[in-house]
């Protein structure tokens, strides 16, 4: 039996979980697992379902076949085949933290992706890169050939196929025009609890405003800087005693563990941007579960 995931976005109105679980039921596809939201404010509708295929429908079958539920209801509607992995391209600059992470998590199975290449402004990680057999590419970026620099990132991403960029501790600001392409496609994590403390040092910021705690974000990159939809976020307590440089030390491991979890809740399926906002669903059964275990 083949698993699928729905992803549906409308206009609030009676009927649409009826009208989705029917064609389910009336196709043979047995619901795994469903989630809804309907924001009271935007009027918007989003649900996400997991569901098996237990007759003999394929994706494409399904796909058509829906359409006539998603003219009714005016539906963004998505079905995606659990075991197709998606295609990610990670870019890094010097701190290697967040992508050493995320390559562990990929290479036991805790987040299923296609690595297809990491793209980094520096030499520093080449080795441990092509160590994990992904393509590494070292791509210079400074003021004067910034265009440049983008073009051939943007040309590597099309080449690759690559559906999701990770921007993983990549010190470099994008385009207004890479950000507008790559629209809900590039997520970033931020060494801060935003909206406090953006900027280049926010530990520093953190720790000359005497918090007691310390943060990290996840969110999707807009044209404008820090302010695309959060996705994930995460705290550790820090007291009086500690230095800033204790700030960073605990930071690197909260930046990590919510950048996975936000790459893990997109690739499969449970992040729905609300205008400036994120709907986030919880994880299905199973979907934690990884290949090589303890």
């Amino acid at each position: 039996m083949k698993s699928y995931t729905l992803r549906v976005t409308c206009e609030s109105t009676r009927g649409i979980v009826a009208a989705i679980s029917g064609f389910l039921a009336q196709n043979d596809c047995n619901i795994t697992d469903s989630a809804q939201f309907d924001d009271a404010e935007t009027k918007r509708f989003f649900m996400r379902v997991s569901f098996r295929s237990e007759g003999s429908a394929t994706l494409d079958q399904l796909r058509k076949d829906i359409e006539p539920v998603a003219d009714a209801f005016d539906m963004d509607i998505e079905i995606t085949d659990d075991s197709v992995k998606k295609k990610v391209l990670i870019m890094v600059s010097r701190f290697g933290h967040c992508l050493n992470d995320l390559l562990y998590r990929w290479q036991i199975g805790a987040l299923p992706i296609d690595i297809v290449g990491v793209i980094s402004n520096h030499h520093e990680y080449q080795k441990v890169v092509v160590n994990h057999d992904i393509p590494f590419h070292m791509i210079r970026v400074t003021a004067e050939n910034k265009a440049e620099a983008e073009a051939q990132q943007m040309a590597i991403i099309k080449d690759t196929g690559a559906e999701l960029v990770v921007l993983a501790r990549y010190m470099q600001v994008l385009s207004d025009q890479m950000s507008q392409a790559m629209s809900g496609r590039i997520i970033n994590i931020h060494h801060s609890f935003l909206p406090s403390f953006k900027g280049a040092n926010p530990y520093k910021q953190a720790f000359e405003r005497g918090v007691k705690l310390i943060g990290a974000t996840s969110h999707y990159v807009t044209a404008d800087l820090d302010e695309g939809p959060i996705i994930e976020q995460d705290t550790v307590r820090v007291t009086h005693a500690q230095s800033p440089g204790d700030y960073v030390s605990l930071g690197r491991d909260v930046e990590a563990q919510v950048l996975a979890r936000a790459v893990h809740a997109h690739i499969h399926g449970r992040v729905f941007q609300n205008g400036s906002k994120t709907v986030v669903f919880p994880a299905s059964p199973g979907s934690y579960v990884s290949e090589r275990m303890g």
